[in-house]
């Protein structure tokens, strides 16, 4: 799923002009290193700066009245307002379950963004500790925390920032869960964001076994990719048959900004297959390289002769919270 890789682009930033007054030096529009420097360091001898303004009071205003869905928080007022969502589709996502399978730039950000929606519970699996090579794109992530556990960390800020979410963690491989298949069958949508072709066909051949709904999500530099799996649709194995022998685990290049978008599409995708707002991109494969701003996206044809699907089993999708069965 990942493609050839490129040297980086030419840095570019901010002017001069557009910076506050108080400091200097970020990156100029040739690439220049950012030096910092106070404004008390430019001051002449025996002046000082003017004082900072005084902040000024900000009136709050009340919340919005909504109509119908009153038990429904505030902070889902602005999606509640999308025409064709509504307090249904929000109720789907509070009772749904939703699994994400790696939670590094990609799977951090879609974790990030099915909590905030209002999923009401995630299944965070993820092994091993937080690196400092991780933090140019994961979000959920502190300095302090290097060396701690990675989805620990990731529980410890969607507890802080969305408390009415419930949030199970494990730091464990998924090849080493024997309690995988109930995990994956107790989910509404399973979220891949694994960083190797093994975990990502485990949880593939797991997902079409139980008919579980699938957004395998991946990026590599500044490209990305994802695909949606419905029963009935090509899955993984119909679309890259073999892994790509390049791809070696943590070996890839990462834009973070390209790991948040790429995370960002695959909760869009999770939230439509759930609340039945939108139509769920199944069968598309979606690629992109933010390197020129290219989009495309490819019918993926179901083969046959896959060992995971190719049967007659999953000819029709597997109904979502809400629709008729």
């Amino acid at each position: 799923m990942i493609a050839t890789r490129r040297s980086s682009p030419p840095a570019s930033g901010p002017s001069a002009a557009s910076r506050p007054p108080d400091r200097v030096g970020p990156v100029d529009a040739r690439g220049r290193s950012e030096t910092a420097v106070p404004a008390t360091a430019l001051a002449p001898t025996g002046l000082a700066p003017a004082p900072a303004p005084a902040p000024v009071p900000v009136a709050v205003p009340a919340p919005a009245q909504r109509s119908g869905g009153a038990s429904l928080p505030g902070r889902y007022d602005r999606q509640l307002g999308l025409p064709g969502f509504g307090p249904a589709a929000q109720e789907r996502l509070r009772g749904a379950t939703v699994l994400v399978a790696g939670i590094g730039g990609v799977g951090g950000a879609a974790a990030t963004y099915l909590a905030a929606a209002g999923v009401g519970r995630l299944v965070l699996v993820h092994p091993g500790a937080l690196e400092e090579a991780d933090l140019n794109r994961q979000t959920l992530m502190r300095p302090e925390w290097i060396g701690g556990s990675r989805v620990a960390c990731a529980e410890q800020t969607l507890r802080a920032h969305h408390p009415g979410v419930e949030i199970v963690a494990l730091d464990r491989e998924l090849s080493q869960l024997p309690e995988l298949g109930r995990l994956v069958a107790e989910a509404d949508v399973v979220v891949d964001a694994r960083h190797n072709f093994p975990d990502r066909y485990l949880l593939n051949d797991v997902c079409v076994a139980t008919r579980t709904p699938a957004v395998v999500a991946a990026m590599n530099a500044t490209e990305g990719n994802m695909l949606v799996v419905r029963p009935g649709s090509p899955c993984l194995r119909c679309v890259f048959a073999e892994g790509d022998p390049s791809w070696q685990p943590l070996g890839f290049t990462v834009l973070g900004a390209v790991s948040g978008m790429v995370g960002c599409l695959a909760a869009t995708e999770a939230i439509k297959i759930i609340s039945g707002f939108g139509e769920p991109a199944a069968g598309r494969l979606l690629q992109f390289d933010l390197w020129d701003l290219d989009f495309q996206v490819l019918r993926a044809r179901r083969d046959p002769h896959c060992p995971t699907c190719g049967g007659p089993s999953g000819s029709s999708p597997r109904p979502g919270p809400g629709e008729p069965q």
